[in-house]
């Protein structure tokens, strides 16, 4: 994407070779409305520089690993895609697209469509998680898994967002993903609160004071996160922290577990899902605007 910075007119204020006069050339300092938006989105891009590849990257990574190892510990609640009929290639085909979407991504000259994407097929994974909600509607685990994948679907729509030179549609979007990535932090709280033994039992033993808490520290800070989200009471800031937060979860936690046992596709799945989630988070804390 280039920014113009001259105007394409060069006659003179003298006249028009007619005896007529016209409005002069304007200067090559005064920049039209769309200039101002090209280069708020060349801005934005940069700014989401380090998020998107982070994102690509493990979007690629997913992808490769689902399409290497078709199991359900690998595709965990995706694996509901393969009930469909011609399941199995539908989900090929999608993290196929999940690679190409990523790829996409990491190029300035084709993230807009790598965001597109990328939009789509979160959209059926967060889809494909809406069965197993309906078959138990009391099971919180379903509801988890949704919106694990509803916040990859608000990264592609802010990282799209970012490459918007329409003003009011990207602040729209912005705003929507925004909404979408406090209402996926409520959800992490509450995960972490329901399953509160299981997310202590995840924290390195070397890490004091103890498990439990680091895991009841780290659900305040994904509820207080969400307040602020959703408030947007210093909400880019909330969302940086808790991108930070992901992160050191991806490193802390399922780094040693992939180096203590490199043969459970669970700690591979998991470890390509929560930098995913990381890289998303990402993305929406670097949109211009919301």
């Amino acid at each position: 994407m280039r920014v113009r910075r001259y105007p394409r007119s060069s006659r003179s204020a003298q006249g028009d070779g007619f005896g007529g006069r016209h409005d002069p050339a304007p200067s090559p300092c005064v920049r039209s409305t769309e200039d101002y938006r090209e280069r708020d989105c060349v801005s934005g891009m940069k700014t989401a520089q380090y998020g998107r590849i982070v994102f690509g990257g493990s979007a690629v990574l997913f992808g490769v690993l689902a399409l290497i190892w078709p199991d359900s510990d690998t595709w965990q609640t995706l694996r509901q895609l393969w009930s469909l009929p011609f399941g199995a290639f539908i989900g090929g085909c999608l993290m196929l697209l999940q690679i190409g979407g990523g790829i996409g991504i990491e190029f300035a000259r084709t993230v807009r469509w790598g965001a597109i994407v990328l939009s789509v097929v979160y959209l059926l994974f967060s889809l494909a998680c809406v069965p197993g909600i309906l078959a138990a509607p009391g099971t919180y685990v379903h509801y988890g898994s949704f919106f694990e994948q509803f916040c990859l679907l608000c990264g592609a729509i802010g990282l799209y967002a970012a490459t918007e030179t329409d003003t009011e549609r990207a602040a729209g979007l912005g705003r929507a993903a925004r909404y979408g990535l406090g209402a996926c932090a409520v959800s992490f709280t509450l995960s972490q609160l329901i399953y509160l033994p299981m997310t202590a039992a995840l924290v390195p033993l070397w890490i004091p004071p103890n498990q439990t808490f680091w895991a009841v520290l780290t659900t305040v800070a994904f509820a207080l996160a969400a307040i602020s989200i959703l408030v947007n009471r210093q909400a880019r800031l909330a969302m940086r922290l808790m991108t930070a937060m992901l992160a050191l979860f991806g490193v802390l936690v399922w780094i040693p577990r992939l180096l203590a046992h490199p043969e459970a596709h669970l700690n591979w799945s998991e470890f390509g899902l929560t930098f995913l989630i990381t890289g998303a988070a990402w993305v929406v804390a670097d949109t211009g605007a919301f």
